[in-house]
């Protein structure tokens, strides 16, 4: 499986970063993960809210691979346990959808373009994370879902 994460933003303070670090080592068995970082873009340079969004939805769109199923991560989208994120998966690789791509926006959301070219939503919950946790909790609920469907131990 190949999965692409495109986040806006990039991982400023080190224990984010080797936070993903980790989780993109330990995914190396399972699936080819990259993620590709695209600038935020600030709203009083750019013209407002609305043209911020669209400048990184137009950077999302681009680093998007062109046959992917994509997932945007969004606090409206779907909520699921570990359990059905790693059936999920599974079920989507069974129907030859191997090549994935997960978006986490920025700190304004996501252009409407960007939600129209998403498959699916998914949903951490009700609250609301910073988005470089936002980023870690999505690695380690991808690790975690590769364990639970090859019946592997996850140690804490």
């Amino acid at each position: 499986m190949k999965i692409t994460i495109v986040a806006v933003g990039k991982l400023k303070e080190r224990f984010w970063a080797d936070a993903c670090t980790e989780y993109l080592k330990r995914l190396q068995p399972y699936a080819r993960v990259t993620v590709s970082e695209v600038a935020d873009v600030d709203p009083a340079r750019a013209g407002g809210v609305d043209a911020a969004r669209a400048k990184e939805g137009a950077a999302i769109l681009a680093a998007l691979p062109a046959s992917a199923h994509v997932v945007l991560m969004a606090i409206e989208g779907k909520q699921r346990s570990s359990e059905d994120v790693s059936r999920h998966l599974d079920e989507l690789a069974l129907s030859g959808r191997s090549d994935l791509a997960f978006v986490i926006g920025g700190s304004d959301g996501v252009d409407a373009a960007v939600r129209a070219r998403a498959d699916e939503t998914l949903s951490f919950g009700p609250i609301t994370l910073p988005h470089n946790l936002a980023r870690v909790v999505l690695l380690e609920q991808l690790y975690r879902a590769f364990k639970i469907s090859r019946g592997e131990p996850y140690h804490k």
